[in-house]
């Protein structure tokens, strides 16, 4: 364990050069005077380390120094090319890219671990669109990743969901995320935070000779957690009160979101027959109709009285339609 601890020290320093003991320990999850003990050993193993105190001081590797410790262990190899995802990549502009620096890693691989790699191509395959939907048509996706490599701002008209439906906006793009099929670009269009653009919805996108340089406490993964709890509190308007069937909370589970699902789920059973009386979240009257439709009879709404005339009415309407 140690001697794998004292190697990504290693590695961390040979990769990002000059890092303090606090940002050591934070990376590698150790208290700092357990840095200052590995750094010793370090340097009692012949390897140059050399500390500077104070202010933009740190822990550094003589320059030109680099050691060969780089090799996979038998999981790495496997994470490696279970990471690797052909779709997306190719999407980015980046599929060839991967093709290549994976036939490079199989190559340097001892043999034992080019089978084990192998073996992970053949079990398991990645697919990140989510059922019953195509992943988006995003044709400036890769013009967008080109800036966000490059540090460049982007001048795009965009397709809202709100009025005014069209507008142009200057991006300076801090990062992409991909998430169930569909493209994002965290962007700072000028004032106030970053905020999440949706990349099928670049309706034209014109490259700017304009650099900009992201916060220097700026975290993609933090704003996109951050940023989907958000969302998820803005999601929900109302509740409604339904009484389902155990054949409808079944089918609940793979129609709705999770938080509705679980509402539904921890509602009181009633005898017999195992209805069950919940309170569910919804979004907004529209949207709880089409999804509770979906459902047939094995549900009924008790409330809001709103929500109950809708479903009633589309009821009344199938039943002339289809008498």
């Amino acid at each position: 364990m140690r001697a794998g601890r004292l190697l990504s020290l290693l590695l961390l320093l040979q990769n990002r050069g000059r890092l303090t003991a606090t940002e050591l320990a934070a990376e590698l999850e150790v208290s700092v005077r357990t840095v200052y003990r590995d750094v010793e050993s370090l340097i009692a193993a012949g390897v140059p380390v050399f500390g500077e105190p104070g202010h933009g001081g740190g822990f550094a590797l003589v320059d030109g120094y680099r050691t060969r410790l780089t090799g996979l262990t038998a999981a790495e190899a496997e994470a490696v090319f279970l990471a690797g995802l052909p779709g997306p990549a190719a999407q980015l502009g980046l599929g060839s890219v991967l093709a290549a620096a994976e036939l490079k890693l199989e190559a340097a691989l001892p043999a034992e671990l080019r089978r084990q790699a192998r073996r992970v191509r053949e079990r398991f395959h990645l697919d990140a669109p989510g059922w019953y939907r195509e992943a988006d048509e995003a044709p400036y996706l890769p013009a967008v990743a080109s800036a966000v490599w490059r540090r460049r701002a982007v001048r795009v008209r965009y397709r809202r969901w709100d009025a005014p439906e069209v507008v142009e906006r200057r991006l300076e793009p801090y990062g992409i995320v991909l998430k169930a099929g569909r493209w994002y670009v965290v962007a700072h269009a000028g004032g106030g935070a970053p905020r999440t653009y949706r990349i099928s919805r670049i309706l034209e996108l014109h490259p700017l000779d304009e650099a900009f340089t992201p916060p220097a406490d700026f975290d993609l993964a933090t704003y996109w957690r951050t940023h989907t709890a958000e969302l998820q509190e803005r999601l929900w308007q109302g509740e409604a009160e339904i009484r389902i069937s155990p054949p409808g909370l079944a089918r609940l589970r793979e129609l709705a979101p999770p938080a509705v699902a679980e509402a539904a789920e921890a509602g009181e059973e009633e005898h017999p027959g195992g209805w069950r009386r919940a309170l569910i979240p919804i979004e907004s009257l529209t949207h709880a109709e089409s999804q509770l439709l979906a459902l047939g009879a094995h549900v009924e709404v008790l409330h809001p009285p709103a929500l109950r005339a809708r479903l009633a009415t589309t009821a009344r309407s199938l039943a002339a339609l289809y008498d």
